[in-house]
């Protein structure tokens, strides 16, 4: 479910069926962008499965305006999990699975 959908939509929070509270956040400091580039095809509160369209961004435009467009994919929650494994991949390809397997703490 999408749990925080950034008014910038530089970033999203969606939580797991089983609890694990995820947050994508596109590029550094592009909240500086103020929605610019961006378009959101989600809203909060919204359910969505995996490959549905979260997110649009012009990666061209947003590099041209100066900023990285690294984007971590933080378990904000990961003190919640046992165990958490997660791609070693520096980059990654659309719909390649990057983390999540992990067990949730008794």
């Amino acid at each position: 479910m999408v749990t925080t959908l950034f008014k910038t939509k530089h970033a999203i929070g969606i939580t797991s069926d089983n609890g694990a509270e995820i947050l994508i956040h596109i590029g550094m400091d592009t909240v500086k962008l103020e929605g610019k580039y961006f378009t959101a095809h989600v809203k909060q509160g919204d359910k969505v499965s995996a490959g549905d369209l979260l997110l649009e961004f012009d990666m061209e435009k947003i590099r041209e305006e100066g900023y990285n467009l690294i984007t971590p994919v933080i378990i904000t929650n990961s003190a919640d999990f046992k165990q958490i494994d997660t791609t070693r991949e520096r980059a990654v390809s659309e719909k390649q699975v990057v983390a999540f397997s992990y067990r949730r703490r008794k």
